[in-house]
C-alpha cells in the first residue's frame, strides 16, 4: 500500500511530461547542433583545404615561370646562369608563399631538363631548397646522362621533353599540410598529408647550357642540403 502511494505521484509525473511541450526546441537543437557543427567545419575544412591546393599550385607554376626566365637579359648573347640566380627565384617563392612557410613545412626541387648527346633527355641539374624529406619523382641530376631510355618528366606516356639545345625547367614541390581544424585523426583519409605540385616552362631564349656557374660568396641550393632562407 505504502509502495503504490509512492508510485502514483511518479507515473502522474511522468504522464504530464509526455504531454509537455516546454523546451522541445532546446531538446531538438541539443540533437541536431552535432551535425550541424560538423557539416559546417567540414566544409570550412574542405574549402580549405582546396584553397591551399591552388596557392600551391599557383606557386609551383610561378617558380617555373621564373626558372625559365633566368640570365634572360639579352637576345644577342646565349646566357649563363649563376647560383644567385637560381637562389633569387626560390628567395622570390618563400617570399609570394607568404603564411605557407615554404621553405619550414616543404620543399622545392628545380630540375633542368634537357637532351643529351644521344638525342635522349637527362636531367642535368637539380637545386632544392627546403627542410622537408621529399626526392623528385623522376630521379637525382645525371639521370637519362647516356642513351634514350629516360623518356623526359611528367605524366607516364606524355613526358615533356626539352628541344635540341633548349631546356625546360621543372618544378616539383611538396608542402605539409595542416588541417584548420586540426582534425589530425583524418588526415591521410578524407585529408591530405602533403600536397603535392608539378610545373614546367620552357626556357625562351638562348641559355648557356653548359653548367650552373659559381659566384663568390654564393652557397649553391644543392639537393643534399635540408634549409631554409
Amino acid at each position: 500500500m505504502k509502495m503504490t502511494r509512492l508510485i502514483l505521484p511518479v507515473r502522474r509525473k511522468m504522464r504530464s511530461l509526455a504531454r509537455d511541450a516546454n523546451a522541445v526546441a532546446m531538446v531538438e537543437f541539443a540533437f541536431t547542433a552535432p551535425v550541424l557543427l560538423l557539416l559546417g567545419l567540414g566544409g570550412m575544412e574542405l574549402a580549405y583545404a582546396a584553397n591551399m591546393h591552388m596557392r600551391v599550385s599557383q606557386l609551383t607554376m610561378q617558380i617555373a615561370d621564373n626558372a625559365s626566365r633566368l640570365g634572360d637579359k639579352d637576345a644577342l648573347a646565349a646566357q649563363r646562369v649563376f647560383e644567385g640566380d637560381v637562389l633569387d627565384a626560390l628567395r622570390g617563392a618563400d617570399i609570394q608563399a607568404g603564411d605557407l612557410d615554404l621553405f619550414e613545412n616543404g620543399r622545392v626541387i628545380i630540375s633542368s631538363l634537357e637532351q643529351n648527346a644521344d638525342g635522349g633527355q637527362w636531367i642535368h641539374w637539380q637545386r632544392c631548397m627546403g627542410k622537408k624529406v621529399f626526392s623528385s619523382a623522376y630521379g637525382t641530376a645525371g639521370t637519362g646522362e647516356l642513351g634514350t631510355a629516360f623518356a623526359g618528366m611528367g605524366v607516364a606516356g606524355e613526358e615533356l621533353k626539352a628541344p635540341p639545345n633548349g631546356a625546360v625547367m621543372y618544378v616539383e614541390v611538396s608542402v605539409d599540410y595542416e588541417s584548420l581544424t586540426k582534425a589530425s585523426l583524418v588526415q591521410g583519409y578524407i585529408l591530405p598529408l602533403e600536397i603535392k605540385s608539378e610545373a614546367a616552362f620552357t626556357v625562351r631564349s638562348a641559355r648557356d647550357l653548359e653548367r650552373l656557374y659559381d659566384q663568390p660568396g654564393v652557397s649553391a641550393a644543392t639537393c643534399d642540403k635540408y634549409e631554409a632562407f
